[in-house]
């Protein structure tokens, strides 16, 4: 019995069509400050097409992903804050 390598995937930079609504989760990433990590992941796999390569870039990615939410966190408990010492 052979086992077969599964192939990577076939990773593609989309174009966005002027038509297109933009993707809800291309809004987010654009939002968070980190497109340009995420970016950085797109083009690796799209050079690569194996995740295991673009290990450094995966995890820019997810740590400039956790500092906004972290950011993001503190910012929302600052407003919790202000908002019950006014009540």
């Amino acid at each position: 019995m052979s086992t077969s390598v599964p192939q990577g995937h076939t990773w593609t930079q989309r174009v966005k069509k002027d038509d297109e609504e933009e993707d809800p989760l291309d809004q987010l990433i654009s939002r968070s400050g980190c497109a340009a990590s995420h970016f950085a992941v797109q083009e690796c796999m799209a050079q690569h097409q194996d995740w295991r390569q673009c290990q450094p870039q995966v995890q820019a990615f997810k740590d400039c992903m956790n500092e906004q939410q972290a950011r993001r966190q503190e910012e929302l408990q600052r407003r919790q804050e202000q908002a019950s010492a006014h009540h």
